[in-house]
Parts: C-alpha cells; sequence; structure tokens
C-alpha cells in the first residue's frame, strides 16, 4: 500500500538517538552509530520523532509500505531490550473488577492500557465499535465520578495540548478513520487552553470524513458540570 511514512537521511544523522528514545513503537534503532527503520510496519507514520531531530534528518515520504501493525509492534516493545513496559497494549476487563477488584473506593472503569493519547495504538483492537472518552488530563481531578459517570463502558484516551505542546488531531484522524468508532465523548475543563483538545477532535472528524456522534462536556475547576451539547 501507498502510505506516509519516515524516511532517515543517514549523511544528516549525527547519531545522537534521540529520535529512537521518542518512537513509542519502536520503530527506530541505532545502527553502526546510525538511526535506521527497522521495519515499516512498526511505523505509524505520526511523526512523533521528528521534531526530536536536531539535524532535520528526519522527513515524511510517500511510498510503498507495509500497513502499520500493532500487534507486531507490542510483540516487538515486549521484547526489546531498555523498551518501557508501560507502553504495552493491554485490554482490561472493568466488569471482572466489578466482583474480584472492588474496594469501598469503588472500581476502576479503565478498559485498557495506555491511555495517553500520545501512546496509544491507531489500530488497538479494542477501537473496534468503540464508545470513545476523550478527556482532557485534569478531567479526573476536578470531578470525582468520573469512572461512572463517564468512563464506564467506554475507551478512554486522555491528553493536554498545553502540556504535551502537539496538534492531536492527525493522530485522532488515524483512530477514527481506522476504525469502527460508535460515539465520541469529549470531557473538558472550562479553561481556554482545553479548548485544543475539543478542536482537535473536531479537525479528526472532518478529516475524516466521517459522521459520529459526538457529545462535548465542560466541567468547572471545582468538579461541576457546565454544559453538555451535540456538536
Amino acid at each position: 500500500m501507498i502510505r506516509k511514512i519516515i524516511q532517515i537521511d543517514t549523511e544528516q544523522c549525527n547519531g545522537c538517538g534521540a529520535c529512537a528514545a521518542a518512537c513509542h513503537e519502536g520503530a527506530i534503532g541505532m545502527v553502526d552509530g546510525k538511526a535506521k527503520l527497522l521495519r515499516d510496519d512498526y511505523c505509524d507514520g505520526l511523526g512523533d520523532c521528528l521534531p526530536t531531530c536536531p539535524t532535520g534528518a528526519i522527513t515524511f515520504v510517500e511510498r510503498e509500505a507495509a500497513a502499520y501493525d500493532a500487534k507486531a509492534v507490542a510483540a516487538h516493545m515486549q521484547k526489546k531490550t531498555g523498551g518501557c513496559p508501560g507502553q504495552q497494549m493491554r485490554k482490561l476487563d472493568p466488569e471482572r473488577r466489578e466482583t474480584t477488584g472492588k474496594t469501598e473506593r469503588g472500581v476502576s472503569r479503565l478498559a485498557q492500557w495506555p491511555c495517553q493519547i500520545k501512546l496509544v495504538p491507531v489500530n488497538a483492537p479494542y477501537f473496534e465499535g468503540a464508545d470513545l472518552l476523550i478527556a482532557a488530563d485534569c478531567t479526573a481531578y476536578a470531578y470525582a465520578g468520573i469512572h461512572e459517570d463517564f468512563m464506564r463502558g467506554k475507551i478512554t484516551l486522555v491528553g493536554c495540548p498545553k502540556l504535551d505542546s502537539v496538534d492531536y488531531s492527525e493522530k485522532l484522524t488515524e483512530i477514527v478513520r481506522g476504525n469502527d468508532i460508535r460515539s465520541i465523548t469529549v470531557l473538558r475543563m472550562e479553561v481556554p487552553c482545553c479548548g485544543g483538545i475539543e478542536m482537535a477532535v473536531a479537525k479528526a472528524l472532518t478529516d475524516s470524513g466521517k459522521a459520529i456522534p459526538t457529545q462535548v462536556v465542560t466541567l468547572s475547576v471545582d468538579g461541576r458540570i457546565l454544559s453538555a451539547h451535540i456538536r
């Protein structure tokens, strides 16, 4: 298939390794002191590595390449020496925790790992037929009932466009375009910077060409629901 994928200019590469550290899928490795794309199907084409390169050696190209393979990436990262175990993809079972993991404080409704927008694989199997909750980081701290009122029965993605200094719309576009998403709930704070996560979802829907029922819920900093509207 023809798709967007990274290309590394070995002449420009200074061997610093910053791109390999920034690649969440382990697609880049250091070979003979230079960065190298190890396998096409490890590269999701989103380019988290690009801004880390001090010499501009990494660019996007459109070429014939194997499709991104989330399962192969998960297996690769599990075997990779020095890989981060916290990024390994897992499907969780909140309903099982209803009976085996319940405490006086309640039950976690997180249905998958990882949950950070930057880390989640775009073709993870749990996206098929999913209802998405796309939440700003601070919402979990402001709203005590987030697990039962918003996360229950949903795949949860979290992020902060201000702290991450990224535009999530490209990755969200790939998630929406490549999977059968049934609905989206955006949970944001009242502060202006949280508008970035709402705008990223709106752009992802436009760019993917899909019409998916979407609700935007805004919370106050003291945990009250200020508004809830359908986009």
